[in-house]
């Protein structure tokens, strides 16, 4: 397992600004280190074997391709030799909508200053909220994209505010690191630095299975 702290709001609201996850680093298959810590020094690494490969739908930990020295964390949203397009803000794998969207809210987000509308999208075996942007998506058109081999095409839930796959490319399947399992603790960073420090943590988003 390894900790991860949410940095950006790409990923609204499945995760925020503020929570702090637990990676299974295991399921995709955990690298040996690549280095000896606290030195620059490089040691030679190598993959153990994986439980599965990443699914659509999995939310994953992945080193950045423009700069492999962050993490991002985003969700799957299409494999090796799927079909990826953007039509009028609908995502489509393969010809077919990701799955049926169901419209759950409509609600101001006084961060970004934008209204967003809150979809649950069904997909087979598969259930995950996203929102879209009332005015202006930043990429309402896109594709379509094959995803090449050993590659991943990754979105964030905050499908208008996310730097992703549309914009830099496709993820190399050897700079996965992990699935999101679990957040273990989350607090409201605006509240933190105000030292309102009860009011801050999110004891409702504590322990909460990351989906």
């Amino acid at each position: 397992m390894q900790a991860f702290r949410i940095p950006t709001g790409s990923m609204k609201d499945t995760l925020l600004v503020g929570d702090f996850l637990l990676v299974n680093k295991f399921i995709y298959g955990a690298r040996t280190p690549e280095g000896i810590a606290g030195t620059s020094l490089k040691l030679p690494s190598l993959r153990l074997p994986a439980v599965r490969q990443p699914q659509r739908g999995d939310i994953v930990i992945f080193k950045f391709p423009n700069d492999t020295s962050i993490d991002y964390i985003k969700r799957c949203v299409g494999l090796p030799g799927d079909t990826i397009q953007v039509r009028t803000n609908t995502v489509y794998i393969n010809g077919k909508p990701e799955g049926e969207e169901h419209f759950l809210q409509e609600k101001f987000d006084p961060e970004e200053q934008a209204t967003f509308r809150y979809y649950r999208v069904h997909a087979p075996d598969l259930q995950y909220t996203i929102r879209k942007r009332l005015k202006k998506p930043a990429a309402q058109n896109y594709g379509p994209v094959v995803v090449p081999p050993d590659h991943l095409f990754m979105m964030g839930d905050n499908r208008d505010n996310s730097s992703d796959s549309r914009f830099w490319g496709f993820v190399p399947m050897e700079y996965v690191g992990g699935r999101a399992m679990f957040i273990y603790f989350s607090f409201d960073t605006v509240k933190w630095r105000l030292r309102h420090i009860p009011q801050a943590v999110r004891w409702h988003r504590l322990f909460h299975v990351i989906r």
